[in-house]
């Protein structure tokens, strides 16, 4: 489960065994409070969650649309397509 970067405890990473081609670019984002996974296209969404509360979730989706770039990157690398 390699980690991209952290924001205020939460760390986003992406789980290894999820390259299949067909699944959209995405990551996860996890703390003690909760978990969730945002989609990066068609535009940066929540895809599921549990625990967070809906302002912790609107955070999540401003701080993935900040290292987008560096999320889109690291997953092209980590999955070896790009």
């Amino acid at each position: 489960m390699p980690t991209v970067f952290r924001y205020k405890g939460i760390r986003f990473f992406f789980y290894s065994n999820e390259g299949n081609p067909r699944e959209r670019v995405h990551i996860h984002a996890e703390s003690g409070e909760g978990e969730a996974k945002v989609w990066l296209y068609p535009e940066v969404s929540i895809a599921k969650s549990a625990g967070y509360n809906r302002k912790q979730l609107s955070e999540l989706v401003e701080v993935v649309n900040s290292h987008f770039e560096e999320i889109e990157r690291a997953w092209h690398e980590h999955f070896g397509r790009g």
